[in-house]
């Protein structure tokens, strides 16, 4: 798969660059992860992958995650308390980027390192970004499912986050391409924030306002899984779904014939790449400032390397990299 080599070539890269550059250097460097809710699949895999590259790396991870999934309140605090305990590299991800970017600022002014990964965070200095075309993604997964409709019918949206980075790109996306397929009409755009209960009650909304819905586009895996909860509850199983991410249990429905497809957003790479750019950048190495790994296309007909669970996985060799 020609975007898995390219994730490849550029994750070994950076590995390989740390192994041959740092190796005479001091390591056990800690490092701060956040990640926005223990609820989402998605950051399950993005810790996974910093937890799997930081071992390799010989560093070590203090996660910050909200008990309160994306709770802003909890998000800040953990944002001071980095500035007390003073880690050696920051992996960030915002919760609300506007709130805490001030924040952040002021981390940087103090000297410590931040890696931004997974939502982009603002314009704060980060060391780089590390994360996917979230834009891309949505033109790609809804070019998906107009194709498989044969370029017609009646479609809805479930939005992510209005406000955020990643669900207005991914709408963006999701509206470019329908502009491409002038016999589709959408009904209805309506946010799931991302969330699997909110999901599933827009989309009872949305099949009580609407008798004919031919598919259905989700900016997450998790409000996709809600919606097809819901589809199967008003006995319209022949809805084609398709959503973004690619955790284990959307694969799943994926398998199943239950989500027609989803693009890929793999928290568990993002992860991988975001530790090992971090740690080459405070060992000495010149970075990259962006990353953007590429998404494939999960369908029937390719899932079974998303089916690996996160523990299983393994973050690419050296060897295959050639550069950022």
């Amino acid at each position: 798969m020609r975007t898995t080599r390219l994730f490849r070539c550029v994750l070994a890269a950076l590995i390989c660059g740390t192994l041959s550059h740092s190796a005479a250097r001091a390591d056990g460097e800690t490092i701060a992860a956040f990640t926005k809710n223990q609820v989402d699949p998605h950051f399950e895999g993005v810790r996974a992958g910093v937890a799997q590259m930081a071992e390799k790396m010989r560093a070590t991870v203090k996660y910050y995650t909200p008990t309160k999934p994306n709770n802003i309140t909890e998000g800040m605090s953990q944002l001071e308390d980095v500035g007390v305990t003073k880690p050696k590299l920051m992996l960030f991800m915002p919760i609300d980027a506007k709130a805490q970017v001030p924040t952040v600022k002021r981390l940087i002014e103090s000297g410590l390192p931040i890696i931004n990964y997974n939502d982009r965070g603002g314009d704060a200095p980060y060391l780089s970004f590390i994360g996917q075309d979230d834009y891309k993604l949505g033109y790609d997964i809804a070019k998906t499912l107009f194709d498989h409709l044969g370029g017609k019918g009646n479609v809805v949206i479930l939005e992510g986050v209005k406000g955020s980075t990643t669900g207005d790109e991914r709408k963006r996306g999701f509206d470019a391409a329908v502009k491409d397929y002038p016999n589709i009409k959408v009904l209805a755009s309506q946010p799931a924030n991302f969330q699997r209960l909110l999901g599933m009650q827009t989309m009872e909304n949305l099949i009580q306002q609407f008798s004919s819905i031919d598919g259905v586009i989700s900016a997450a895996d998790a409000s996709a899984l809600g919606a097809i909860e819901a589809l199967n509850a008003a006995g319209r199983k022949n809805v084609a779904v398709v959503s973004i991410n690619g955790v284990p249990e959307a694969v799943e429905a994926v398998k199943a014939g239950s989500l027609l497809a989803i693009a890929e957003f793999d928290g568990f790479k993002i992860g991988c790449v975001a530790t090992a750019v971090g740690l080459n950048a405070i060992r000495g190495q010149s970075v990259p400032k962006q990353v953007i790994i590429p998404g494939a296309i999960i369908t029937k007909a390719n899932y079974a390397p998303w089916l690996v669970p996160y523990k299983d996985r393994t973050c690419p060799p050296a060897d295959a990299y050639k550069g950022g």
